[in-house]
């Protein structure tokens, strides 16, 4: 190791261990030590119980609710600021907020742009994430941001399927370019559902656009959160004629009912990361994991090379 070169050393919020030691597997070192302390009425503070002064520190955290998960670490961020690393960067495989990237009616809040301000006000030098629901989210910050595809591990357990007749799907308008990307890898056919909504987490009608007869469909989106969505969708296409759905979701959610409506669909399986821990198993979820992504980018990063070899789109 150069000597120009600081040392790189891993740690985890309390909600993601399960995930930073597999990260820290793949890389090649042991997980870092961290305490937490807790008072009486729920507050709490972490501690490094290990020196990083002078080093690079990834501090692996997905912000999903509850938002202990997010002031934890933005704590850990300012207690490794102070405690004089060289470098902090917020590894962040689920991004939580970024459905709230706009103002879509009056007098509401854009939290993914006030967690951007949040992160970079703690100390992060850098942010690492995969499958914004918005790639413009990368633009609240000021800081860099790596964001990587969950496409580079789905692509070629698709591929393994060895699917013939496969069409690309998107649940909805927004994801239809995320779909163009799958299918044009794939060299598959695409359709799209258009969806309204009553409310958030509420489905009014759905239509599709395209043909699914005969046809093995692969739906493609980055979260799954009650089912919903995804649930009608399959039921529509296998009423359509399809050979079988399937829905790959980077981010699996999975609030409310979500796994009593995916048990009860059409889907023939679930294919999901591990970026948030599931909740309980499923014979129709098969989970992939992100962490050798990401313990082959955090190396890249680390020793300054390029990561774009790792975006197959």
């Amino acid at each position: 190791m150069s000597h120009l070169e600081p040392e790189a050393k891993i740690f985890a919020c309390s909600q993601s261990v399960y995930l930073a030691e597999k990260i820290a597997k793949d890389y090649g070192i042991p997980l870092g030590k961290v305490t937490m302390s807790t008072y009486s009425d729920g507050e709490f503070q972490p501690s490094y119980e290990e020196s990083i002064r002078g080093l690079r520190v990834f501090i692996v955290c997905s912000t999903f609710p509850s938002a202990d998960n997010l002031m934890e670490l933005l704590l850990m961020i300012d207690a490794a600021k102070r405690a004089s690393a060289r470098h902090i960067t917020a590894v962040m495989p689920y991004f939580g907020w970024a459905r709230q990237d706009r103002k879509d009616k009056p007098r509401v809040p854009i939290g993914a742009k006030l967690v951007a301000n949040l992160l970079t006000a703690a100390g992060a030098t850098r942010i690492m994430t995969m499958d914004l629901h918005a790639d413009q989210i990368q633009g609240f910050f000021e800081k860099p941001v790596d964001h990587l595809f969950a496409s580079t591990i789905f692509l070629p357990y698709v591929e393994s399927l060895k699917l013939e007749n496969l069409t690309i799907a998107s649940p909805d308008m927004g994801g239809s370019k995320r779909a163009y990307a799958y299918s044009k890898f794939l060299e598959s056919d695409v359709v799209i559902c258009y969806k309204q909504r009553k409310a958030a987490n509420v489905i009014d009608t759905m239509e599709l656009i395209g043909e699914v007869k005969g046809r093995n469909v692969i739906l493609v989106d980055d979260m799954i959160d009650t089912g919903g969505t995804l649930a009608k969708a399959a039921d529509l296409m296998i009423e359509k004629g399809a050979l079988s759905v399937r829905a790959i979701c980077t981010h699996a959610i999975l609030s409310g009912g979500a796994y009593e409506k995916i048990e009860n669909s059409k889907l023939t399986e679930l294919i999901v990361t591990d970026s948030i821990p599931l909740k309980k198993e499923s014979k129709k979820i098969k989970v992939v994991s992100c962490a050798p992504l990401f313990a082959e980018v955090m190396q890249m990063v680390h020793h300054n090379n390029s990561i774009s070899g790792k975006f197959i789109m």
